[in-house]
């Protein structure tokens, strides 16, 4: 296969970059390995929501399969039921499908395997390689030794394989407690590999399990499962991040004793971003602590949150491709995500108008009581999303910002006595400022050239500024929520000592404005919907939006103005 393949389908936007990955498949393809099949699997375990780091695996393992016309399983490794939820499973499904894959039939769990996982358990015992250990959790690590010092034996290292299936039997048939015995492989106690050392296969657990109720009261190890579950599935090709690379001779060392199918495990660099942490624990405690408003809060680098932010799932696919797969860690700027973001938006969102800090502007000349109806184009660079119309009044509302009772030199915004564009309306001039007993601007009188409509003179005469604008009359208010960074730092664990990543939490990180308002068209708007508010920035409609009160979050800025403000 070609190093200029590219990706079929209509999810596929950029051409497939080769990479070390696609290579050994190439190579295993060259060599007939598997009959030329290619499948592949995305495992999560159901312990929290996905977050952008899984978006890059869920893009390289049902890309792989998309491009060489293979299959990708959906496979949930549920073996602790401690921490494992049904809101996690269906949030996985959402967030998948959303990216824009699709698993088919092919959706397992780990515990769909729990009775064959036990009678390979067994298969160990019977083989010597496997043994009942009474050990408590903190012997056990006493016991392994270091990476510098080789561990020690079990006492019950040696119990006769009869003895051992007596006990094992029992354990499932729940006659100890939960932690006084563990099934733990039979390996070597002094390999410099850590996981090689006798590693615990099944734990006792008495806890109810979202799929299998109480039929268990032991659990198989991850470790224990996942080499396994990939054989019965029969994976070609198990795509891992750099973690588990310790944990390949384990993999192979059950696979190979066991005789079974063996899937070729390759490790990649996971992904890492600046200004945020991708620990699903470390997550959860935000989530648990209160510090944000949920799992799909628009601050967090979950794949809920950035699609409640409003981020596309073209960009975060383009952005996944764009960084490419390597065997070496490193940290990707988040400004990196955005430009994807603004890349996709900037082609796709209708442009509207709001005005999100609000100066009144009387029009005095303009007829009072009369609403005229404006047509403005929905997006500049796709004629196909057509026009709308927008209401103009004589009272008007534009940004604060955008008028200066003294303006400097390069300025060209609205002043007194100075002639500005109302997009898609009409040229209109200052000719008094109104101000409260403080002193503070608090209205504009202005005058507009009726012969301007739709913003152009028919003399000829430019205007240098051109403003954005909602009519008073019929603008919509609206709560708008700012978001930045939810740490201040690039990297979020650089603490002092004695403190953790909390530390850097951006306590500016979510800012609440609800003084906005809208032009109408975005009344009916559905949730999810995200749109440029014109020389503003893209803005996406949360699900907590109502007829009543419209609630917007910003999506991302026009321009980077997070990396102007942290290099003051």
């Amino acid at each position: 296969m070609s190093d200029d393949r590219k990706p079929t389908g209509p999810e596929s936007e950029v051409s497939a970059p080769s990479n070390f990955i696609r290579d050994f498949i190439d190579e295993d393809i060259r060599n007939n390995k598997h009959e030329g099949r290619i499948h592949t699997r995305f495992p999560p375990e159901p312990n929290g929501y996905l977050h952008i780091g899984h978006a890059k695996s869920i893009c390289l393992n049902f890309g792989i399969s998309r491009d060489y016309q293979g299959k990708c399983n959906l496979r949930f490794d549920d073996t602790n039921p401690v921490r494992e939820d049904q809101e996690y499973i269906d949030s996985i499904k959402e967030d998948i499908r959303w990216l824009g894959f699709d698993w088919e039939d092919r959706e397992y769990y780990a515990s769909d395997y729990f009775e064959q996982l036990y009678d390979w358990a067994v298969q160990l015992i019977e083989k010597g390689l496997a043994y009942v250990c009474e050990l408590t959790a903190e012997q056990i690590r006493e016991y392994r030794g270091t990476l510098t010092e080789a561990g020690r034996n079990s006492p019950f290292r040696e119990r006769s394989m009869a003895e051992n299936l007596d006990l094992f039997a029992r354990m499932r048939a729940g006659e100890f407690e939960d932690g006084s015995m563990t099934l733990r492989a039979r390996i070597n106690m002094s390999s410099p590999n850590m996981n090689m050392r006798d590693p615990i296969m099944y734990r006792i657990l008495r806890a109810t399990h979202h799929r299998t109720g109480d039929k268990w009261c032991i659990y198989p190890t991850y470790d224990y499962t996942h080499g396994q579950s990939d054989s019965l599935e029969a994976i070609t090709h198990s795509l891992c991040t750099l973690e588990f690379e310790d944990h390949r001779p384990l993999y192979e060392w059950y696979i190979q004793n066991l005789g079974i199918f063996p899937s070729r495990q390759i490790e990649f660099a996971r992904l890492n971003l600046t200004f945020t942490v991708v620990s699903k624990r470390f997550l959860l405690r935000l989530v648990k602590e209160g510090r944000v408003r949920g799992w799909d809060d628009p601050r967090m680098p979950t794949i809920s949150g950035i699609r409640r932010r409003g981020y596309p799932p073209a960009a975060v696919r383009a952005f996944c491709d764009r960084i490419g797969i390597s065997k070496k860690d490193s940290t990707v700027d988040y400004a990196l995500l955005q430009f994807h973001v603004r890349e996709v938006l900037n082609r796709d969102a209708n442009r509207v108008m709001a005005v999100l800090d609000p100066l009144r502007v009387v029009i005095t000349n303009y007829p009072e009581g009369q609403v005229e109806e404006l047509e403005a184009v929905n997006n500049p660079g796709n004629p196909d999303a057509g026009a709308r119309l927008v209401p103009f009044s004589r009272e008007l509302y534009i940004e604060r910002e955008d008028f200066l009772e003294d303006p400097p030199k390069k300025f060209f915004r609205l002043a007194p006595g100075r002639e500005v564009r109302l997009r898609y309306g009409y040229f209109i001039t200052c000719t008094e400022v109104v101000k409260d007993e403080a002193g503070n601007v608090v209205e504009l009188r202005c005058t507009y050239d009726p012969a301007t409509r739709g913003g152009n003179a028919p003399d000829g005469r430019r205007v240098k500024g051109t403003l954005h604008w909602v009519s008073a009359a019929r603008a919509l208010p609206a709560q708008i929520r700012l978001y930045e960074h939810l740490f201040t730092k690039e990297d979020p664990y650089d603490v002092g000592e004695g403190e953790d990543y909390l530390a850097n939490l951006n306590p500016e990180s979510e800012q609440v404005n609800r003084q906005a308002f809208v032009e109408p068209s975005l009344q009916e708007l559905p949730a999810g919907t995200t749109v440029q508010f014109e020389r503003l920035g893209y803005f996406c409609v949360d699900p907590d939006s109502s007829a009543e009160q419209l609630v917007f979050n910003r999506t991302v800025t026009l321009r980077d103005t997070w990396a102007k403000i942290k290099d003051k």
